[in-house]
C-alpha cells in the first residue's frame, strides 16, 4: 500500500477514515431518513467532511451527488440527477426552421422525438423563409420524473451547496423539494453555516418537515487521530509533536490534515509501506519545508495580492507604520500580518486583531476606525470573484471570519511555496 493511498486529501478516505466523532450526527441522518417526509439538511463549513459523511454512512452506491452551483432553473437540477442516474430525457421540439434544419444531441434523434442521457441539444441552421411555431413540451414533468424514478428506491438525492442557487430560483425550488419529499424522494440538503436557512426562507412550509445536523470544523485531537492512523499503516512512527503541528495548522479541516501528512510522506521518502518499523521525528525545518509544498494546493496569490494593495485610494496615501520584522506596511499589511500569526485560527474577535496587530508592529498601530474599516474592505475584496465567500465580517459584533481553511493556510505558508 502507497502513501497516496493512506492519506487522500483528494478523495473519501478509507484507512484514514475517522468517524467516532460522527456517531451521534449517523443516528440523527438514520432516524430521518428512516421516518420520511423529512427534508435533511447539512450545515458546515467549506471543507469540514460532510461529503465524506454521507458516503461513509449511506455508501456512495445509495447517494446521487449533485451541486446547486450554476443552475438556473430547477428543471436544471433535476436535469443533473437524471443524468447522474441514466434516466432518459424525452421530450418534443419542433423550432423556428426554415428550409433546412439540422438536429444536435447526446442521444438517438427519431423524429421530433429526442431521447438522450442527460443532455439535451438542438441546433437549427437557417435557409429559407417559412416558419413554424417553437414548441418545447416534455413528456412529463422533470418533477414528476424525479419522482418516479427516485420515490421509494432507498436511493437519497445529495443537494450539496443549495446556497449557489440564485434567490430568485430558490422560492421554486424549494417548493418543488417540498413537494418531492412529501412524494417519498429522499432528498438531502448541504450548505454553508451562515446560508444553513436559504431553503426555509424559501419555502416557510418547510419547517416543521426540517431535520438539521449541524457540522463544524474538526478539533485537533480528533484531526491528529488521522495522522495517527495513517502513519501506523505505513509502519512508520511519526512524532506525536510533529502530528500536532499538522493538526493545528490544518485549522480544523481533515482535507488539508490530510494534505500534509502526504506531503510529509512524500517529502521524508515514505511512500509506501515500510517492510521495518521506520521512525519520522520531528524537525522544524522539515515541517516548514511540508508546509510550504502544501500551499501548491491552496494558491490564493491573486487574493492575497488584492488584499495589500486594499482598495483604491483617492489621492491620499495611507498612513505607514514600522513593523516588527523592520519592514513599513500600511493598515492592510498590518491586518494580513496579524491574520496569519500564531496560533493559527478562522475566527477573529474585535480584541484579538488589536492583540496581534501589536505583535506585528513596532510601536504606533493603526487606529481602531482604521482597522475595522479595513476589515470590512478585505472581505468585500476577497469575496469579490468567488464562488462562495472566503471571509466574512460582522459590523455588529466585529468579529472577523475566515472561511476557507486554505486561505489562512496560503496566508500562512504561501511566501514559502
Amino acid at each position: 500500500m502507497r502513501a497516496v493511498d493512506i492519506f487522500t486529501p483528494g478523495k473519501a478516505p478509507t484507512v484514514t477514515f475517522v468517524g467516532d466523532h460522527l456517531a451521534k450526527r449517523e443516528g440523527m441522518l438514520r432516524d430521518a431518513l428512516e421516518q420520511g417526509g423529512m427534508l435533511i439538511s447539512i450545515s458546515g463549513p467549506s471543507k469540514s467532511g460532510k461529503t465524506v459523511f454521507i458516503r461513509s454512512v449511506l455508501g456512495a452506491e445509495c447517494v446521487v451527488f449533485v451541486t446547486g452551483a450554476g443552475v438556473t432553473s430547477p428543471d436544471q437540477l433535476w436535469e443533473r440527477v437524471f443524468h447522474a442516474i441514466g434516466t432518459p430525457v424525452t421530450s418534443t421540439s419542433s423550432t423556428s426552421s426554415q428550409a433546412s434544419s439540422k438536429v444536435g444531441a447526446t442521444g438517438q434523434v427519431s423524429g421530433s422525438v429526442l431521447v438522450a442521457k442527460g443532455q439535451i441539444g438542438v441546433n437549427v441552421e437557417k435557409a429559407s423563409s417559412d416558419t413554424e411555431s417553437v414548441s418545447n413540451t416534455e413528456a412529463s414533468s422533470h418533477l414528476g420524473l424525479l419522482v418516479r424514478e427516485m420515490a421509494g428506491t432507498g436511493m437519497v438525492l445529495f443537494i450539496d451547496d443549495f446556497h449557489y442557487v440564485p434567490r430568485e430560483l430558490q422560492e421554486e425550488l424549494a417548493r418543488q423539494i417540498k413537494d418531492a419529499i412529501a412524494s417519498g424522494v429522499q432528498i438531502i440538503c448541504a450548505s454553508v453555516p451562515y446560508r444553513s436557512e436559504d431553503v426555509l426562507r424559501a419555502n416557510p412550509d418547510l419547517r416543521g418537515r426540517v431535520v438539521g445536523i449541524d457540522f463544524d470544523y474538526w478539533d485537533e485531537p480528533t484531526l491528529r487521530k488521522i495522522g495517527a492512523l495513517g502513519f501506523a499503516a505505513l509502519k512508520v512512527e511519526a512524532d506525536p509533536v510533529l502530528i500536532a503541528k499538522f493538526a493545528s495548522e490544518a485549522a480544523g479541516s481533515p482535507q488539508l490534515m490530510q494534505a500534509l501528512c502526504l506531503n510529509a510522506c512524500l517529502e521524508t521518502g515514505f511512500r509506501e509501506v515500510q517492510k521495518n518499523l521506520a521512525s519520522l521525528p520531528f524537525e522544524e525545518g522539515v515541517a516548514r519545508t511540508v508546509c510550504g509544498r502544501t500551499a501548491h494546493s491552496a494558491d490564493y496569490s491573486g487574493t492575497l495580492e488584492r488584499l495589500h494593495e486594499g482598495p483604491k485610494t483617492r489621492g491620499t496615501e495611507r498612513n505607514q507604520y514600522r513593523l516588527t520584522d523592520r519592514s513599513v506596511g500600511d493598515v492592510y499589511t498590518i491586518l494580513l500580518q496579524a491574520l496569519a500569526q500564531d496560533p493559527p485560527t478562522l475566527h477573529f474577535q474585535y480584541a484579538d486583531l488589536l492583540a496581534r496587530i501589536k505583535v506585528v508592529c513596532e510601536s504606533d498601530t493603526p487606529p481602531g476606525s482604521s482597522v475595522t474599516t479595513s476589515c470590512q474592505h478585505i472581505a468585500l475584496l476577497a469575496n469579490d470573484g468567488q464562488a462562495r465567500d472566503i471571509v466574512g465580517w460582522d459590523a455588529t459584533q466585529d468579529v472577523f471570519d475566515i472561511r476557507d481553511p486554505y486561505l489562512l493556510f496560503f496566508m500562512r505558508w504561501g511566501g514559502m511555496s
